[in-house]
Order: C-alpha cells, then structure tokens, then sequence
C-alpha cells in the first residue's frame, strides 16, 4: 500500500498499536450512541473513517439492531480485532476504495490526526459516501493549530472541521451539536475534551 503522509506511517506502525491498549475499554453508548438516540436517528447502516477495534460501531449495534457497520482502519494489528465484528477496510482514508453508501458516515478523533493538506479530500469522501447523515467528533478550535501529541509533532491539528464541511457543502442541515468533558463522570474513560456535530444531507 502506497502512504501518502508521514501521519499515515505514525498510525500503521508502533504508535497506533500502542493506542489500541491505551482505549480498549472505552463506552461509545455515551458518547456517539447517546447523541445519535436524543436526535432520533434512524439508520441500518454505517461506516466509521479509522474504527480502530470497534468500539463505536460495538456501541452502534447495540442501539440499532441488524444495521451494516463498516470500519476504515490503516493499523493492522487493530484491523484483525475489528474484521471480527464489523465489514473492515484495512486501508488509509486516504485512499478508499468503496463502491457504496451507507446512512451514517462518521470520524471520532481522526481529522485531527491528518495532514491539513488531505482534509478536503477526507471532506469529500466523507460527503460522497453518506446517504442520510454525517457525524464528527473531533478536538475543536476556531482557527487552525498544531500541538504536540505525545512528544510527537505535526501528528495533532485542530481546527474547526465542521465549519469547513459545510461551508464545502452548505446545502447539509445542522441538527444538533455539543461538547464531551472528559471530567464528566458520567464519560469517564470514555472521551477526550471534544465537540461533536450531526449533519444530514
């Protein structure tokens, strides 16, 4: 497989196998479950941009019994977990190569793990392969920036990423957004300090 960006090396070798056991037990049914059920989403089926093991999709079937749940993933250790449970692409976002759509398309904390110079390309694929709806969730900031993540540099960028989605597609209806304290006990172990929007085209 052809890698186009220095993020897409950091995931697929040792870094992203490490992640793997750092968030293995987190709870998506508060967090991405919880906000698709207060905005009465209905969907059979959904594909998740860098699944990792699973754990949101495993939240998904869980609140929508008998939908499709797909998985992009570029770390193979975390592939072989999540072709277990779910249909899974062992590839780079970069690169997809899926020829349909599927009612929910979402990304939880992988925009901002990618080179700014691909994410209208990541923007495109995103709005192309949904039928229905659009979920992300992702570190926000008004204006772009880069941040160390773990002692590693440019592997953590912020920005306002639903505000570039829809000014690329403005004809999406916002239904609803928010914020996840990480100090919530409620989410406890289960996010990082993020803002989520739902979209539906």
């Amino acid at each position: 497989m052809k890698y186009n960006t220095e993020q897409e090396l950091f995931w697929k070798n040792k870094f992203g196998n490490d992640y793997i056991q750092r968030n293995k037990k987190s709870n998506r049914l508060v967090t991405i479950g919880k906000n698709l059920l207060i905005n009465k989403v209905q969907i059979s089926s959904a594909l998740e941009l860098g699944a990792n093991i699973g754990l949101n999709l495993d939240a998904l079937k869980t609140l929508f019994p008998g939908i499709n749940t797909s998985g992009v993933e570029i770390n193979e250790k975390a592939y072989k977990i999540l072709k277990k449970k779910h249909n899974s692409f062992n590839q780079s976002i970069l690169n997809l190569k899926i020829n349909k759509k599927f009612d929910l398309v979402f990304s939880c904390g992988v925009l901002i793990h990618q080179d700014p110079k691909y994410l209208n390309q990541i923007y495109r694929s995103i709005y192309n392969l949904s039928n229905k709806y659009i979920y992300i969730d992702e570190y926000f900031n008004p204006t772009p920036v880069v941040l160390k993540y773990r002692k590693n540099i440019n592997k953590l960028f912020k920005r306002d990423f639903a505000k570039e989605i829809w000014k690329k597609y403005p004809r999406l209806k916002l239904l609803n957004y928010g914020f996840h304290w990480k100090e919530d006990p409620k989410l406890k172990n289960s996010c990082d300090n993020s803002n989520w929007f739902l979209f539906k085209k």
